[in-house]
């Protein structure tokens, strides 16, 4: 089940990764634009060079179950933390985006540090050994999406909660990434590519879910050539574990392709930032630019209506003259408007009774159209029938097509048999009922013989049809001839029978009387594909 959160959770990395470059997680945390929300943990003071000191651990409302310990010792110019812990359970617990847990230290000022990876066992215990510089600082343990982030996640399962050391308490405030940040609802999954394979590293998965989140934050816009190296290094440690290498490859190729989309993530979320800056800035400065523009206009248009004023009591009287005229010209625009109104309606008549006639004729029209179809289909079906008591034929996109067995041929000849020249003088008599049919005879043989003899004989024996429905009356340039040969086997040569279905005549018969027109002279039959030729 976990393996199947987890390739539901990453399935869009790929789908959308191409990107990204390494570096190493770093250890403070940047300032950021993505939504944070505030917490208060309790921070303590320890001494270089002034022994050791044991913290206890508790888990969160997230995590009730979850415990454990870490012994803080002192070193020359940096403490030394050594912390187990217990009752963990798989961090996909708390959405498909989070696969791992992160230890950090957070200094009195807020400033996050990443202690590393807290990777589980199958009873879900930890254990982390890492090094600080901070004198002053709790600890905290969170789900993330992979190793390498900056600054801990909202999802705070366990804080360290005592501790034996000598000094005071201090509170630190610090800042979480907000729930939703990371989320695979802000991609959309496509292709679950990844399948389910308990061998997986997670690492791999990390790192995957890494080159996603990095678009998420839009690195593929903003850090381009290191989400590139991302992108790269991830199909390196993917290929490596194709190639069944060694655990320890696959969790090192893909731990550095974690640490560059981290970067990339870092440097799109710097870059966003920068660039919104300078867009909140440009606004403030063309708002100035407005503000100042605008009071001076202001100033412009009050000396303007001043003066406007002064003209306007000079004009009130001649106004006032001309309102007279105005009232006048106003009547009598007033009557050529109702004059042109009413032409406008009867004008709107005329066209409303044209429209319904075009409405009639066109009804009549597609009316007409249908019976020609149905007519068209009528005569298909009636010539289908009439050609079915002569030749076996079938209906195509082609047209109708009769078949011509060879046995209507002598041996190895193109001369007509008595018995298909009778058959072909029915097939005449029913196409010179209606003149504007096409007929296209095709000429087809068996894979006995060379490609010349044959190619030659289905020549001759569909001209000879051709010469005989002339004879017969039909109209030589309706009716044309051509041989395929042994190309265009309709079963399998391997066979006496087979042989003699591929030794035929096929006419086609085509035109607008039934709807159809031969376009395709030379079509590959889709009912048999010879293995053998």
């Amino acid at each position: 089940m976990k393996n199947l959160f987890l390739a539901l959770c990453l399935a869009a990395t790929v789908a959308s990764a191409q990107t990204q470059t390494a570096a190493p997680a770093p250890t403070s945390t940047p300032a950021v634009s993505a939504p944070t929300v505030s917490r208060t943990i309790k921070a303590m003071h320890y001494r270089l060079q002034g022994g050791s000191a044991k913290v206890d651990f508790r888990g969160t409302d997230l995590l009730q179950r979850a415990s454990g310990e870490a012994k803080v010792e002192a070193k020359k110019t940096n403490f030394e933390i050594d912390a187990k812990f217990q009752g963990l359970e798989d961090a996909t617990k708390f959405g498909l985006e989070y696969l791992t847990y992160v230890l950090w230290a957070v200094s009195p000022q807020g400033r996050p540090v990443n202690l590393g990876e807290l990777t589980l066992d199958k009873s879900g215990n930890a254990h982390v050994k890492a090094f600080t510089d901070l004198q002053t600082f709790g600890l905290i343990v969170t789900a993330e999406p992979y190793f390498a982030v900056t600054q801990p996640g909202n999802m705070v399962v366990i804080e360290s909660a005592s501790t034996g050391a000598a000094g005071e308490n201090v509170d630190a405030k610090y800042e979480l990434v907000t729930r939703g940040t990371y989320s695979s609802t802000n991609t959309h999954i496509q292709d679950a590519i990844f399948g389910i394979d308990t061998k997986t590293p997670l690492e791999l998965f990390e790192a995957r879910n890494a080159v996603r989140i990095a678009h998420i934050a839009e690195a593929d816009k903003y850090a381009g050539s290191i989400l590139s190296k991302a992108g790269q290094q991830l199909l390196q440690a993917e290929d490596v574990y194709r190639q069944k290498q060694n655990r320890a490859a696959v969790e090192a190729a893909a731990k550095e392709a974690t640490e560059t989309a981290e970067e990339a993530r870092l440097m799109a979320v710097k870059q966003k930032a920068e660039a919104e800056a300078q867009a909140a800035a440009a606004a403030r400065e063309a708002q100035a630019r407005a503000d100042a523009a605008a009071e001076a206009k202001r100033r412009v248009d009050a000396e303007t209506a001043r003066v406007q004023a002064e003209q306007a009591k000079a004009e009130a009287e001649k106004a006032k003259a001309e309102a007279l005229a105005a009232a006048q010209e106003a009547a009598r625009q007033k009557e050529e408007a109702e004059k042109a109104k009413a032409e406008a309606i009867a004008q709107q008549q005329v066209l409303a009774a044209e429209t319904d006639k075009a409405k009639a004729a066109a009804a009549q029209s597609e009316n007409l159209r249908q019976q020609a179809e149905q007519e068209k289909a009528e005569l298909r079906a009636r010539l289908l029938q009439q050609l079915n008591s002569i030749l076996a034929t079938r209906d195509s996109a082609r047209g109708l097509i009769a078949n011509m067995s060879d046995v209507l041929f002598r041996s190895g000849s193109f001369e007509l048999l008595p018995g298909a020249r009778e058959r072909l003088a029915k097939v005449s008599g029913i196409i010179l009922a209606y003149p504007s049919l096409h007929v296209a005879i095709e000429g087809h043989t068996d894979s006995v013989g060379g490609d010349d003899y044959n190619q030659s004989l289905s020549e001759q024996r569909a001209e000879s049809v051709r010469q005989y429905f002339i004879q017969q009356g039909i109209q030589s340039a309706s009716v044309e001839s051509r041989g395929f040969g042994k190309t265009q086997p309709i079963a399998s040569n391997d066979t006496p029978e087979g042989r003699q279905q591929n030794r035929r005549v096929e006419l086609i018969l085509s035109g607008e009387a039934i709807g159809s027109a031969d376009e395709h002279p030379t079509p590959t039959p889709a009912s048999y594909t010879p293995q053998h030729q």
